[in-house]
Parts: C-alpha cells; structure tokens; sequence
C-alpha cells in the first residue's frame, strides 16, 4: 500500500482534531459519569484517556526529536513497514472491540483521577497537531522511532504516527462506549 503523504498526514490530522473535540467536550461530563466502570474490571472513561495519556508521555517527545534530529528530505508518498502497518491496523476500533493486553506501567485502572487527565489529553493533541505539521518536512519512512515496548525495535515515522493516533482513536470509542452504556 501506498499512500501520499500529505493525504496521510490530513488524515491523521483530522482524526486528532476529533478526538480532541470529543474530549473537549467530556469536560462538560459530571465526575460521576467520567468514573463511571461497566464491571469492576473495565476502564471508566478517565481510565481510558489516562492510558493514552501514559503512551504520549514516551511517544510524544520520542517522535519530536526524531523529527528535530532528521536529515532525510520529504518525500511525496508513504509505504508502511510490514511491522509498523500491522502495529498501526490493529489498534484501528472494530465493530467488537478486541481485548488487548496492556503493560502494568500503562494500565490506569482503579487509578484516583479527576479531570486534569482531559486536560493533559487536549494539551497532548495539541503537541501531536504540531508534529504533524512539521512532518510535512520530512521523510516518514526513513526517518525512524523507538516504540514503547522496546529499544530494539523501530518503525518508520508514519507508521508510529499511525500507531499512536489509531491507539487514540480506539480508546476514544472504547470511551463512548462506556458513556453509552451510562444510558442503558
């Protein structure tokens, strides 16, 4: 698969902007409704913001240097890497989300959280909006990234931006879901 890189980059830009509207408006949302669990095992909607919150504590500074330090002029189209496009296709949401099982380190659950965790989300997608502005200058495939699961892994740039922002994307209607189930 190959795509352009600027329809990747308006792609991922305009899931980023939603996802932080939607959260936006969770600051409306009462304590109550944002630590409100399905089962005693399941995430409240805080819980699944706070996770995410955790991943853009590694991905968001590794990614803005990686894209400081890059030598490597853009180029007019994207190929993702096998591993990078199966990272990425399998945090995309499905009809019935698939469990996943998520590092202690990056597991929010039974945390006490309040809604600064909204807050840190919004700043954090504004900080993703900018990387994504400033890889327009870059080569997204050649220009590579560490992951959070191990240093002897990298990805290819566009790859960890799609990974990232589909984690997002997933976790942000993992989210709905809950706040769904709130009317049942």
């Amino acid at each position: 698969m190959k795509i352009l890189t600027a329809q990747l980059l308006s792609e991922l830009k305009e899931i980023t902007q939603n996802n932080t509207r939607y959260v936006e408006t969770l600051l409306n949302r009462t304590d109550q409704e944002l630590n409100y669990r399905t089962s005693e095992n399941s995430w409240t909607v805080l819980e699944c913001i706070a996770h995410l919150n955790r991943y853009g504590q590694f991905y968001i500074p590794e990614i803005h240097r990686r894209i400081l330090s890059s030598e490597f002029p853009p180029k007019v189209t994207f190929s993702p890497g096998i591993l990078g496009d199966y990272f990425a296709k399998s945090m995309l949401p499905k009809e019935k989300l698939n469990p996943m099982k998520t590092f202690k380190t990056m597991n929010p659950i039974h945390s006490k959280l309040d809604k600064n965790v909204l807050k840190d989300f919004i700043e954090q997608q504004h900080q993703l909006l900018g990387i994504l502005e400033k890889a327009k200058d870059i080569n997204l495939e050649k220009t590579r990234t560490n992951i959070s699961i191990s240093k002897l892994i990298k990805l290819k740039l566009g790859d960890t931006l799609r990974f990232v922002i589909y984690h997002h994307l997933r976790h942000i209607e993992q989210a709905k879901k809950v706040l769904e189930s709130l009317k049942n």
